[in-house]
């Protein structure tokens, strides 16, 4: 199955009523497929780039929690909404957000199509929504979204606050050196150069110096260069398919990768699959989910598996780069008919290696980079102290000549 388009549509309803929004397809035949099954006659359709979901999880999570139990007590969507927006402390940003929400839910607009019409809203979310809508649980799904988000952003914070201390390290140890080679190696040049034989190690050591002082602008230039080249290139979707599977292999970090995907898989699908979303619409949305070109590429095959009839363990199986654990969990919920309870015991599982996984790298990374630090160091005092000590020690010889 190839790339899907973001397209921003004009359709009709059978009663001859204008409904405008935005979708996610294929292709516009694909597009007018999918309203066409909502009820929906394409008018005109217009391809945009990007598809939205830029909104936090600590963000969406709050406001599906809010909304749930607001819903879940009986109070109706408009005001539910209004409550939200009117809670103190909210970004204003998304405080204006949901009076834009408000107003087209007020003006008769289902809540599923005024969040799509936003383009900030992530597929699973709209997806989620709109199945509540026609099945009447919009409170329980909106309960399913807060859980999925609350989660994820547990997920994220943990990783990130695992990283956060060997990122302050290497921060520590260029900052080290930068200052011992702007500052303090300058102070030594002088007596340096007067020297008749300097070590390699020190005149190599002297030379980046002064390039540094006089060049100082250049190292900033070329890292820029190189970020917005290895940007570029990420754009580039056979560097990012190549990237993204090379990812999956790596000592250490490709477990991390391989659990952190399967986690997102599996608790997206075990979101989908418990609100009654068909699983077909829920493959879809929950590959969107992952965050990994490799991995989205293979769900062409599974999606033509499944809707040909297969069991859902038999064609996740034919996926390279998921935990094993996957397909034992799905094919135990199949059994047992709880595959959304399964999957969503996997993404646990899998959250808990995620998190082992990261403890351990953070392990791994902590002396080896307080070594490199020391042997950095190390490397530059000695090639100070070797000509001071040579020269010392020719001193000494004359005076006692």
């Amino acid at each position: 199955m190839g790339r899907e388009l973001y397209f921003q549509y004009t359709a009709k309803t059978a009663e001859g009523k204008t409904v405008r929004g935005t979708a996610c397809a294929q292709d516009r035949s694909a597009l007018s497929r999918l309203l066409h099954d909502r009820g929906l006659y394409l008018v005109r359709a217009k391809e945009r780039a990007g598809k939205g979901g830029t909104l936090k999880s600590a963000l969406l999570a709050e406001f599906c929690r809010q909304l749930s139990g607001l819903v879940a007590s009986g109070v109706g969507l408009v005001r539910g909404l209004e409550i939200v927006s009117q809670e103190e402390g909210l970004d204003e940003t998304f405080r204006n957000l949901c009076g834009v929400l408000l107003s087209k839910v007020r003006s008769g607009l289902p809540l599923s199509q005024a969040m799509e019409d936003q383009m900030v809203f992530p597929t699973l979310m709209l997806g989620m929504i709109r199945a509540g809508e026609e099945t009447g649980t919009l409170g329980p799904n909106l309960e399913r979204l807060h859980i999925h988000y609350e989660k994820q952003h547990e997920m994220e914070q943990e990783v990130r606050s695992a990283m956060s201390y060997p990122l302050l390290l290497c921060i520590l140890a260029l900052g080290a050196v930068v200052s011992i080679f702007a500052f303090i190696l300058p102070s030594f040049s002088e007596l340096f150069w007067g020297m008749e034989d300097l070590p390699l190690l020190t005149k190599i050591l002297m030379a980046a110096s002064d390039y540094l002082v006089e060049c100082w602008y250049i190292p900033p230039i070329c890292l820029l260069g190189a970020i917005v080249m290895v940007r570029l290139l990420l754009a580039v979707p056979e560097v990012r398919l190549h990237l993204d599977a090379w990812k999956l292999r790596l000592p250490i970090f490709g477990g991390l990768y391989r659990s952190l995907y399967t986690a997102r898989f599996a608790r997206s699908l075990a979101s989908l699959y418990g609100c009654g979303l068909p699983i077909l619409r829920g493959l879809e949305i929950a590959r969107d989910t992952i965050g990994n070109a490799y991995l989205q590429m293979q769900f062409g095959r599974v999606l033509t598996m499944v809707g040909s009839g297969a069991a859902l363990s038999q064609a996740l199986g034919t996926v390279d780069g998921f935990r094993a654990k996957l397909v034992s969990a799905i094919q135990a919920g199949e059994q047992s008919g709880q595959v959304d309870t399964m999957l969503g015991g996997i993404a646990a599982a899998m959250e808990f290696d995620a998190r082992q996984t990261a403890k351990r790298m953070l392990g791994i990374l902590e002396p080896v980079l307080v070594l490199v630090m020391a042997v950095l160091v190390g490397v530059i005092v000695v090639g100070v102290m070797v000509p001071l000590t040579d020269s010392y020690g020719a001193i000494q010889q004359s005076a006692v000549l």
